[in-house]
């Protein structure tokens, strides 16, 4: 169940033109768990962005 929650993280920050390495910012407590809900909860980069097509 990690690797696969771990590839749909990185997959929607990257929906929304993060890269991947923001998954990080959740090591800060609270904070970054926050940071990281706003940022999958929120929309998508609409058409296509440096990551590529959306799916």
């Amino acid at each position: 169940m990690l690797l696969p929650g771990l590839g749909v993280a990185v997959r929607r920050l990257h929906d929304i033109g993060r890269s991947g390495w923001w998954l990080l910012v959740g090591i800060i407590p609270l904070v970054g768990w926050i940071v990281l809900l706003v940022w999958y909860l929120g929309r998508g980069t609409p058409g296509s962005n440096e990551y590529g097509a959306p799916a």
